[in-house]
């Protein structure tokens, strides 16, 4: 009976998880961490809301936990890669050092004599309130790569700032596992009354140092099951597996001596994840397969945990705590702002970047989380207050601590967005930079068809005379100041045909202080095209170009013919939807000339799927076919803003 129970709450479960990450897409359309999405699911599916996870199941979810616990450490030491950290260590060293040495000692000091700052512990024994106050401070010394890597990507983020912050969540990430085993370790011994002396000091070592060895027995068993030849969602499976026989084993390692010499042992499954962990990704050459397994499981795992941590919360809870999380929160705001402020200093660092350090090393989220429900279930007593203090603690520091890192990023100087598109203004004009026969063919071609073009080169010896129908602009410079003379802001396209090097110096130029809606650049060499795609460049590449051609022109001739306007009379073009009269229209509601049809519509960068009922929204791209006579009278039709 108690097997069929457990089966059915993990269908319960499972059903929940998979609604909690579809809902949960929706938090990151209104800019919040899917992570809070998990966490809100869980919370409304949990048993003190709308009861869909019942009561008391905590035991049967305990496997989940305990698979994602495991996980999550492997995560925190794959992200550790010691040689990514050296360019970069005296900084990184010092800023960790400020804060486990000085942010969380003052942290464990105010809590511990503040009782205000813990309801919840202002009756217990001392032991047990120094206990509290080590777990909650070494908790919110945990940091979240996931939510660091993604604020500097979206910002294109690159200096010395962002290298230290980056380097400084991962390798925290991973002292902090190390430092909480620790410290649960400690406070075990404290709570359960004994004595500390030297006897159980060398016990607590001796308890580190077996989750040490253990880790790297366990390592040599990951790294079998890495070089072994299964597909890596196989891998990825016996990977968890592996984890959950990790906290196995250390429940039993822990039980044995009890049973047999009455001793108690605490041996720490994540301490012994995180070594197993650190080893493959720095001492075998397995780091990429590890990532890359990481990587795609990581999501479903994060799905079930959080959500399962939300279950286990109790809102009412919530609503008793907040006023100590706020208080809380501001707290370790400030010493997080003193431990990363002297860190800083020591490291030499000027005082632009010191003072806005500690906005980098609010946010929290995997790590932490997990940390927290290890207290759950090794203190049942007030694990659950604690856990609702702690976790609304991390999700408001979630909340608020990407959008003050992409502050300190812009303080700093380092971010590197791309500059707001410049509105049309009527007239289609187009920037062409290299001087050569193909460039000349394009200007002239671009021409013909209603546009403005510049031609833009270096080369001060050009007799411009021999050109007359083209725009040549010779500058002696190509930087931002000859763009800018060139009226760069007003165009709607800029064709670079220069070498890779001159062609992506100019395309991060355009992306962050122009903000062009159309590049197009002639690639060189192959290996370039990928730092020219993250820049949203419109990439041709000669090499690949004829062969492409020639296949469109055997698959579908007359698209092909079409398309490069071999069609007398005929053309493709794109407009932009900027007459007010046109917003909100179905498209089987446009007077369009029978001759033309529309191929496809752009919307805030995405191809939408059109039909006769799709409406036009302002900004909205849409490329259509037809003769030139009837393309001019769209084009006048989509520009006139009467």
């Amino acid at each position: 009976m108690a097997i069929l129970n457990s089966i059915g709450v993990l269908l319960a479960f499972s059903i929940v998880a998979i609604a909690a990450n579809q809902i949960a897409r929706y938090f990151q359309n209104i800019r919040l961490p899917i992570i809070t999405g998990f966490l809100v699911v869980g919370v409304l599916s949990g048993p003190f809301v709308l009861g869909l996870i019942p009561s008391g199941s905590v035991v049967q979810l305990k496997i989940i936990n305990e698979i994602a616990l495991s996980f999550i450490a492997f995560a925190a030491a794959s992200e550790l890669y010691i040689k990514n950290l050296r360019s970069r260590l005296n900084n990184i060293k010092w800023l960790t050092i400020g804060q486990l040495g000085i942010t969380f000692t003052l942290l464990v000091i105010s809590i511990f004599f503040i009782e205000e700052l813990v309801p919840f512990s202002a009756n217990l024994p001392w032991p047990n309130r120094l206990v509290i106050a080590m777990l909650i401070s070494a908790i919110f010394c945990a940091r979240s790569p996931s939510s660091v890597i993604p604020v500097i990507n979206e910002m294109r983020a690159k200096g010395s700032y962002t290298s230290s912050v980056m380097g400084t969540t991962v390798l925290l990430d991973f002292l902090v596992i190390i430092l909480f085993a620790m410290v649960l370790s400690f406070g075990i011994a404290l709570y359960e009354g004994a004595d500390v002396n030297i006897i159980s000091l060398v016990k607590i070592l001796f308890e580190i140092a077996g989750s040490i060895v253990l880790g790297l027995g366990f390592a040599f068993l990951l790294s079998l099951l890495l070089a072994a030849q299964l597909k890596l969602p196989v891998k990825g499976i016996l990977l968890l597996v592996l984890g959950f026989i990790i906290f196995s084993v250390s429940d039993f390692l822990s039980y044995l001596p009890e049973q047999i010499w009455s001793v108690s042992l605490h041996l720490e499954p994540l301490l012994m994840c995180v070594v197993a962990g650190y080893r493959i990704t720095n001492f075998t050459r397995y780091r990429q397969e590890f990532i890359k397994i990481i990587h795609d499981i990581g999501p479903y795992i994060y799905c079930a945990f959080f959500t399962a941590v939300g279950a286990m919360l109790n809102i009412q809870l919530i609503y008793e705590v907040l006023p100590s999380a706020l208080i809380l929160l501001a707290l370790n705001a400030v010493l997080l702002f003193v431990g990363t402020g002297i860190g800083a200093r020591i490291s030499k660092e000027p005082p632009k970047r010191t003072s806005v350090y500690w906005m980098a090393f609010l946010t929290q989220a995997g790590v932490g989380l997990g940390l927290v429900t290890t207290v759950i279930d090794t203190f049942p007593e007030w694990g659950q207050e604690f856990a609702t203090l702690a976790i609304s603690v991390i999700i408001m520091n979630q909340l608020i601590g990407p959008p003050l890192f992409k502050w300190a990023i812009t303080k700093v100087g380092e971010n590197h967005e791309r500059a707001t598109i410049p509105t049309f203004d009527g007239i289609r004009d187009a920037i062409v930079i290299g001087f050569e026969s193909q460039s000349v063919a394009l200007a002239r071609q671009l021409k013909s068809h209603g546009w403005e073009v510049k031609l833009a080169t270096r080369k001060q010896d050009l007799n411009s005379d021999e050109f007359p129908d083209v725009d040549i602009r010779v500058v002696e410079r190509l930087d931002l100041e000859a763009l800018k003379s060139l009226d760069a802001k007003k165009s709607e396209a800029i064709v670079l045909m220069l070498t890779d090097e001159e062609n992506l110096r100019l395309c991060e130029m355009i992306y962050e202080n122009i903000g062009t809606k159309d590049v197009v650049v002639r690639l060189n060499q192959r290996y370039n095209f990928d730092k020219f795609h993250k820049l949203g460049a419109l990439i041709v590449d000669p090499s690949t170009a004829m062969v492409s051609l020639m296949d469109h022109f055997v698959r579908s001739p007359q698209a092909t013919s079409l398309l490069l306007g071999m069609q007398e009379g005929q053309d493709t073009l794109d407009l932009q939807v900027l007459n007010k009269d046109l917003f909100g229209i179905p498209l089987r509601d446009l007077r369009l000339p029978s001759d033309i049809i529309i191929l496809s519509i752009r919307r805030k960068g995405q191809m939408i799927i059109s039909h006769g009922y799709t409406r036009l929204r302002k900004g909205d791209w849409v490329t259509m076919v037809g003769s030139n006579e009837s393309l001019k009278k769209m084009t006048l039709l989509f520009d006139s803003s009467n």
